[in-house]
């Protein structure tokens, strides 16, 4: 088949965009929805004939509502469409072991989100409606190949239809199964964790919290109810045994979810009206290489892990919104190509972790051993005491400790003016900032443009120094000229500053209030912060670093100036 119109058969028809995104689960959505925010001519096609009606994943955490937030409210229609959990509990029989509190100051979404992914894919996809482009379902790409500047891609219908795409990035969300990945040839390399599982999304009877997600841990392994929706209405996730084989066990029955909570000392809990029953087992893989040319694989396609955690759809999501960001910048002509491997160097590594740290909890969970289980109740319940504990725990579940330090993306992380509280690479900690014109309150996260680069001015903490944000503005003047399509500045005065004016009418300026983003950020100094459109650090430096600041985003951006 060729794309010549003269030997093309009757029933083929040829198009072009941008962007051709396949799959149309969450991490597809978001790749949708983030492309064409940033100005990509997309589609997204899904070979099922309608979107899941399953609770499937069930939580969204921390960082991916942040990230949300740059295309729309999140609190209006995720928020309503599910309920949070303030904390996580783990048991021993009666024994309350741990306790948990979802508390952070630095995010605005530190507690758990539970909602079920068919309402998340829903309102997904009325995001992406509302910028035109919508899901077109059972069509299946059937073939790829590139072709020198762009992929060429034949997508399928159920006539027997079929249609030549030219696009100029292919995106592969196509979960586990993936067809993108199986025609690039990219492995898929792992292994299944050796029990069967059952899911049962029911309502229950008995004494259990609506608030938290909570967790037993018993002789024969874990049971764990999360919270949805109506008040008695739960997930409960449990190991029923070794697996006989690696292929899907049967889905259970009513009877034998309840059967399990029996067997486990908690038949106070009565389960009725199942909503959706699934055996299951898990597997644990991922690529080599996230990207191959001009396709690249996100989400389930890459990887896949335990459910511990609830980290799947998270992980894949933000796989999502750390592509996005760089397509865009690259398919306008502002960045090198280079930068699209950052893609794989920042999210490989991170599906390295999250594969690791579900594995490493699901088989705690479900140790056999008696004595090795003594002990992992004695440590938990110990060291859980601790605040360093649980906010170490917080930030691992909502994914806000993510970070990329060892990425070609984080610059400097020197000078004077900082203590290390941040390196370059870590999530910009949000706070409470004040407008210098009307006094309003503002989050420091809502001033971010997810469009570009941001660089924060921030003089040192001693206020009525006019002149310490005039010095930064003049040693980073020539960066943002050289870079002006792609790096806006905020200036961050500390409270008591009068200096606002001396930014320039192409700085924006707030006031630090509060002192939160000094204390967070760990400034001691005359700093200046490059935060990239997703929200990381990508470059740390004092009143000094101009040249270098320069030098750092030569290596990607595109100077236009």
């Amino acid at each position: 088949m060729t794309n010549s119109d003269a030997s093309r058969p009757a029933d083929v028809t040829s198009s072009s965009c941008d962007a051709l995104v396949v799959g149309a689960g969450p991490v597809g959505l978001t790749m949708a929805l983030e492309l064409s925010r940033l100005g990509l001519a997309c589609r997204i096609i899904d070979k099922a004939a309608a979107p899941t009606d399953k609770s499937k994943a069930l939580v969204l955490w921390g960082r991916t509502l942040e990230l949300l937030e740059a295309s729309g409210d999140v609190r209006q229609d995720f928020f309503a469409a599910g309920r949070t959990a303030a904390c996580i509990s783990i048991y021993s029989g009666d024994r309350r072991l741990v306790h948990v509190p979802f508390h952070r100051d630095d995010t605005a979404y530190a507690q758990a989100l539970m909602i079920p992914q068919s309402a998340t894919e829903r309102i997904l996809a009325e995001r992406v409606a509302a910028r035109g482009v919508h899901v077109e379902r059972q069509v299946e790409l059937v073939e790829m190949a590139e072709r020198g500047d762009h992929v060429w891609a034949v997508l399928q219908r159920p006539d027997g239809s079929r249609e030549e795409v030219r696009c100029r990035w292919l995106l592969g969300c196509d979960g586990a199964h993936s067809t993108c990945r199986k025609q690039l040839g990219i492995e898929f390399a792992g292994k299944f964790e050796p029990n069967d599982w059952i899911l049962a999304d029911v309502h229950i009877e008995g004494p259990l919290s609506h608030d938290e997600v909570t967790l037993y841990w018993h002789t024969l392994g874990l049971v764990a109810f999360f919270p949805i929706g109506t008040e008695d209405r739960f997930r409960i996730v449990t190991n029923v045994g070794l697996a006989e084989s690696q292929d899907k066990p049967a889905d259970p029955t009513l009877e034998e979810a309840q059967t399990e909570l029996d067997r486990r000392g908690l038949s106070q809990f009565r389960v009725h009206d199942p909503v959706w029953l699934a055996g299951f087992r898990i597997h644990e893989r991922k690529v080599n290489e996230y990207f191959r040319g001009r396709v690249f694989l996100a989400g389930d396609a890459a990887h896949i892990h335990s459910p511990a955690g609830g980290q799947g759809m998270n992980t894949g999501m933000q796989d999502a919104f750390n592509l996005a960001w760089k397509l865009a910048l690259v398919h306008r002509g502002l960045a090198k190509e280079s930068l699209l491997a950052t893609y794989h160097a920042e999210r490989n590594a991170v599906g390295e972790m999250v594969l690791s740290n579900a594995g490493k909890m699901t088989r705690l969970a479900t140790m056999r051993n008696p004595l090795l289980q003594f002990i992992r109740n004695q440590v938990f319940e110990f060291a859980t005491q601790f605040d360093v504990v649980q906010q170490r725990a917080i930030a691992t579940l909502t994914e806000l400790a993510i970070s990329y330090p060892d990425s070609p993306l984080s610059g400097a992380s020197a000078g004077r003016a900082w203590s290390g509280a941040v390196e370059a690479g870590d999530r910009l900690p949000d706070a409470i900032v004040k407008r210098v014109d009307s006094g309003q309150e503002i989050r420091l996260h809502s001033l971010m443009d997810r469009n570009s680069h941001v660089l924060l001015l921030l003089p040192g903490s001693e206020a009525g120094d006019g002149d310490a944000l005039q010095r930064l503005r003049s040693e980073v003047e020539p960066v943002l000229k050289r870079f002006a399509a792609q790096v806006l500045a905020i200036a961050i005065l500390p409270d008591g500053d009068d200096s606002g004016s001396a930014a320039g009418t192409e700085t924006s300026t707030v006031i630090d209030h509060r002192g939160e983003v000094r204390i967070r950020l760990g400034l001691r100094g005359d700093a200046v912060a490059l935060v990239r459109p997703d929200g990381y650090l990508g470059f740390l430096g004092d009143d000094r670093s101009g040249a270098v600041l320069a030098t750092h985003l030569e290596k990607y951006l595109v100077p236009v100036g």
